[in-house]
């Protein structure tokens, strides 16, 4: 059986073209490279370099067995890297961002998989504002978080690496006893006289807001500003206002609401993974982000 060793040498000989230039790149002496040389070529019954004024060339014979021993060597650093991801996949630890919407819907369905998958990873989630997350990615506090942006404000970042993950539709809700509360769909047009419920104007799906009703001809009389989507909820139930919000803030389990596709006449977000450019990925994380990944395509939000 040919020795794995001397075949690494072989190949580096071929390539560098010189005895002297493959003992550089090996770390050894050239007497060192010559003496396994001459092994091989007796182990094989064959030369495998002729010696020419500038360094050697292969013979036929040895550049058919350093086609192979760059085959075999290829073959071996895959497996040794894969020894080594499998290693970083049962220790280790990884964290990661999200925000309260994908927080309470999409990434505890992640971390149960996760944790089922690889109970060695130590799993950190970190909750927190779009400025926060993108922060806590640049600082490396974070090595993977799940961000959001809309059609106007898209993601210019430079510095990160964006996987789109899904759309989330922008949906109507309404308390259960709503005149639209048996109502599958309806449209903006209709919406013109009502009370609205809204989030503070500095956030975004108060832009939604007002970007909708303007194309629907419209100014909305707003009723209530809620500081989060769980207060807006409570004021909707009980009938002061309506109110549109992404669909992946409306919990499933509510039963005093009810939520109306608009279809495509409100804008939907993207949700999309990040992570810095930069960064040498452990395999804790790219197996998260897979699994992220794989759960936002089985999702079935309909707008």
């Amino acid at each position: 059986m040919l020795d794995v060793r001397r075949l690494a040498v072989l190949v580096a000989i071929v390539d560098c073209g010189s005895v002297t230039a493959a003992a550089a790149e090996l770390g050894y002496s050239p007497s060192a490279v010559s003496q396994q040389l001459q092994r091989l070529e007796r182990e094989t019954g064959h030369p495998l370099v002729r010696r020419q004024p500038r360094g050697v060339a292969p013979t036929e014979a040895g550049a058919l067995l350093a086609s192979h021993g760059r085959y075999v060597l290829r073959r071996l650093r895959a497996a040794e890297a894969e020894l080594d991801e499998l290693a970083g996949l049962r220790r280790g630890r990884i964290a990661i961002g999200t925000f309260p919407t994908v927080g309470s819907t999409l990434v505890p369905l992640a971390v149960q998989r996760f944790r089922h998958d690889y109970p060695d990873v130590r799993l950190d989630v970190h909750s927190a504002r779009y400025g926060e997350l993108v922060a806590l990615l640049q600082e490396g506090a974070i090595g993977l978080s799940l961000l959001w942006d809309y059609e106007w404000n898209r993601i210019d970042d430079p510095e990160l690496t964006l996987t789109p993950l899904m759309e989330d539709p922008t949906v109507l809700v309404v308390a259960q006893d709503h005149r639209l509360g048996r109502t599958r769909h309806t449209t903006m047009a209709g919406l013109e006289h009502e009370e609205w419920v809204v989030r503070k104007r500095d956030h975004p799906v108060a832009e939604v807001l007002e970007r909708s009703t303007r194309a629907a001809g419209f100014t909305p009389s707003i009723a209530f500003e809620a500081n989060d989507y769980q207060e807006a909820l409570a004021m909707v139930s009980v009938g002061l206002g309506i109110a549109l919000m992404p669909r992946t803030a409306v919990p499933a389990a509510r039963p005093d609401v009810r939520v109306v596709s608009l279809g495509q006449q409100a804008p939907s977000r993207r949700i999309v993974l990040a992570h810095r450019a930069d960064r040498i990925r452990p395999p804790g994380e790219r197996a998260m982000h897979q699994i992220l990944v794989d759960l936002a395509h089985a999702q079935t939000f309909q707008p």
